[in-house]
């Protein structure tokens, strides 16, 4: 048996048969002209936590890219507020999925990667040690790697793993272009979480959570068979 699933493609457009954990908080909406759909956009409450740490790791990193004159203590603490604010938004949420999915590991995994990124930060800022500062993005790129290989490898999905190795390879590449490291850093943050937003990626099978009803354990198995129809028709 695979480790992986492989039924499932890497990456594919988001499909529309959710399960219950999926359609808790979903945000969707249609854009249509004489019934004939132009553009439709889908957001799970986890591509929402995509989202929101896009924007955030974008801000952090754009800024000293293009304001250069801002103090770097002034931007440690905007950054570092900033991020613990979207560390409790992404608590909650994020909690009712990785209930559901037996994932709580993750909340707590990525709270403790962001603290400990956000401690060497601010402390290298406060002290001006040159080692830290001269390695602020590769810093941010390993712990990076670091939670996507753990999710990878749990959540079964070469998705994140690939995500891993994009923020690994990306580290040797900031030589290349020392003036644009933060840019760089920001691309490869900001566009793995925007993208991970916009499409379905992959994951172990499904499962039967303890955490919701029969009536809705059920449901889901009704969608995961649609899914799996849907996917034999393409």
């Amino acid at each position: 048996m695979s480790f992986f699933n492989s039924q499932e493609p890497i990456l594919r457009l988001k499909q529309t048969h959710l399960d219950i954990q999926d359609l808790d908080g979903l945000i969707s909406w249609r854009w249509q002209i004489n019934q004939r759909l132009i553009m439709s956009w889908l957001y799970t409450r986890i591509d929402q936590v995509f989202l929101l740490w896009g924007w955030i790791t974008g801000l952090i990193f754009l800024v000293p890219q293009f304001f250069p004159v801002i103090s770097w203590i002034h931007q440690a603490m905007i950054g570092s507020g900033v991020s613990i604010m979207g560390l409790m938004l992404m608590t909650w949420l994020a909690w009712f999925w990785v209930t559901v999915e037996r994932l709580r590991w993750l909340i707590y995994l990525w709270i403790g990667l962001v603290l400990a990124g956000l401690l060497l930060t601010d402390y290298g800022i406060w002290k001006g040690s040159g080692l830290i500062l001269m390695n602020l993005c590769p810093l941010w790129l390993i712990i990076c790697s670091i939670g996507y290989v753990a999710m990878g490898l749990n959540m079964r999905s070469r998705t994140f793993l690939i995500c891993a190795i994009f923020h690994g390879v990306a580290i040797p590449l900031l030589n290349l272009a020392p003036t644009c490291q933060f840019l760089i850093t920001a691309l490869v943050m900001s566009g793995s979480l925007f993208l991970l937003a916009e499409l379905q990626w992959d994951m172990r099978p499904p499962m039967t959570s303890e955490v919701l009803s029969p009536e809705q354990n059920a449901f889901n198995q009704v969608q995961q068979q649609r899914r799996r129809l849907s996917q034999l028709s393409i």
